[in-house]
């Protein structure tokens, strides 16, 4: 919903720093400064499809429980409204995790990262099932979300070091694409096996995927070069802070937020506020989730014609675009269709204004990206830490009412943006 989000990502037209390659020719890993001298490039298909299905997996930990929340709440002896903190306490981790899992990739090799997230993360997926109550639930998550923040500054991070310029911007797309397709088809994966299953068993499953993913890894990816030891994750952490000064860079943060924010604010309203007719009736929540499918796989088809836009213009378009569908929902009661195109177009919009928000932060901070896009990421998943609480607390409002809000929020990330685009067109 990914979303989601890197590292140290380009502009397919960005030309990455040079590195010294490896001594094998099978493991070079140089990034040269022009595609005229490439060094032996990773293969970018299988490199693609591996990162693109474990962004799906690791991201959509977030997600799988915002189709739990009944039969959680049964067994925990709460409510659902309470269990929504699961979906925080992870999203808050997972924005801290952002942090030192960028500068680490960077100091100790993508692969490597990768790796040991993956075994951190089975272990605490697996705990997350045997939670007896909601407090336990609440703190596994939490090391859950911790474990699983390895993957996407790294999966990232990976492909601008070892993909062919040309093929950066698609396997880019296709990540990220797939970290927001995540929080539609893990909660359809997840629904499905709660029914047949128990709730229980999604975990149990995940840690087994997880588990199974280290074999690919192992074998598609390739060991980055360390960087050398100079103060490498120092100096990733004094640039967060004199970033942070930046007005321009903090009202593109917090446009961030207000995005993730509402799109996972609709994705619990679906599950806890139910549209009125639709609540109930787990085929319609069903069909409401996968209905935004189909946009999850066009904005990577269009991703080139959609570049033709400057990347601040296209932020505030695509911001304003999922203020309005938001809005039009908000207004169609029970009707299951008109309702599912509204989500379609919403997840859309989303699903092109993050893209855009992190190449204007790329071009905002040339000397920085690293620290720049980690801070994206943090907040990123702050803002969907947030929007479980938002409906939670909008609740007797109504899904109408929870709706509207969420397109107010999205109006104030448009205005939050719009400084990027006045300072795009005055240069």
């Amino acid at each position: 919903m990914s979303h989601p989000t890197p590292t140290t990502p380009t502009t397919p037209t960005t030309p990455t720093t040079p590195t010294t390659p490896t001594t094998s020719p099978r493991h070079t890993t140089a990034a040269p400064s022009t595609p005229d001298q490439p060094p032996s490039w990773a293969p970018a298909a299988p490199t693609i499809a591996l990162l693109t299905a474990l962004g799906v997996l690791m991201v959509g930990q977030m997600y799988t429980v915002l189709a739990l929340l009944h039969p959680m709440a049964t067994a925990l002896g709460t409510t659902p409204e309470q269990v929504t903190w699961t979906a925080t306490a992870f999203g808050f981790a997972y924005a801290a995790g952002f942090l030192l899992a960028g500068p680490l990739s960077d100091r100790y090799g993508s692969r490597a990262v990768i790796t040991a997230g993956l075994v951190a993360s089975t272990a605490a997926t697996l705990a997350v099932s045997a939670a007896p109550n909601l407090p336990t639930a609440i703190a596994l998550r939490s090391l859950q979300g911790l474990t699983a923040a390895t993957f996407a500054p790294s999966a990232l991070s990976y492909v601008v070091h070892h993909i062919a310029p040309q093929r950066r911007g698609t396997a880019l797309t296709c990540i990220t694409s797939g970290m927001f397709a995540a929080a539609v088809l893990l909660q359809i994966g997840a629904q499905a096996v709660a029914e047949g299953l128990g709730w229980r068993a999604v975990f149990w499953l995940g840690a087994a995927l997880m588990a199974l993913s280290l074999i690919p890894v192992r074998r598609v990816l390739r060991p980055t070069l360390r960087h050398g030891t100079g103060g490498g994750l120092s100096q990733a952490f004094a640039a967060m802070p004199r970033l942070l000064r930046r007005p321009r860079m903090v009202a593109l943060y917090l446009s961030t937020v207000a995005l993730m924010a509402s799109f996972v604010a609709v994705y619990t309203a679906v599950a806890i506020a139910g549209p009125a007719g639709i609540a109930g009736n787990s085929s319609a929540i069903l069909a409401l989730r996968a209905s935004a499918l189909p946009a999850l796989v066009a904005i990577p088809v269009l991703a080139r014609v959609l570049q033709r836009l400057a990347a601040p213009l296209r932020a505030v378009l695509a911001l304003a675009l999922a203020a309005l569908t938001v809005a039009a929902g908000s207004f169609l009661g029970g009707h299951t269709v008109p309702l599912a195109l509204a989500l379609l177009l919403f997840v859309a919009a989303v699903a092109a204004a993050a893209p855009a928000v992190v190449e204007t932060i790329n071009a905002t901070a040339p000397h920085a990206r690293g620290a720049a896009v980690a801070l994206y990421g943090c907040s990123m998943f702050i803002g969907a830490s947030l929007g479980p609480q938002l409906t939670g607390a909008l609740t007797g409002l109504g899904f109408g009412g929870i709706l509207r809000v969420v397109a107010a929020a999205l109006v104030l990330g448009v205005l939050l943006a719009l400084p990027a685009l006045r300072h795009h067109r005055t240069q």
